[in-house]
């Protein structure tokens, strides 16, 4: 059996030459922030050349495609940004609300 990781999201990404590593995150059971919310604590952390790191993202970018395809996911325009660009952001669809990790507002 391969061991599996369950992951709330990335909390920060860190590039360092040729070494790229990515802090996995998930929400505390037991601790908690100034409001009251769930901190996110340092679960592991993955280090990738920054080849595999750009393979990686191409490869999330295809999925993500077939996830809007398919409905499970949306794009919705943000405000212009100051140079003019559209951005967009995801929101994943759960019972009519938008996911409640941080990486989906």
């Amino acid at each position: 059996m391969h061991a599996e990781l369950y992951t709330d999201g990335v909390d920060e990404i860190t590039v360092s030459g040729s070494i790229v590593r990515i802090d996995l995150v998930s929400l505390s059971p037991t601790e908690r922030d100034e409001n009251n919310a769930p901190k996110r604590v340092l679960r592991q952390r993955l280090i990738l050349s920054v080849e595999a790191f750009a393979n990686s993202v191409e490869v999330m970018q295809k999925a993500l495609q077939s996830l809007v395809d398919a409905g499970v996911v949306r794009r919705t325009p943000e405000p212009r940004a100051t140079t003019g660009e559209d951005l967009g952001m995801l929101h994943a669809r759960s019972k009519g609300k938008p996911n409640a990790s941080a990486n989906f507002r």
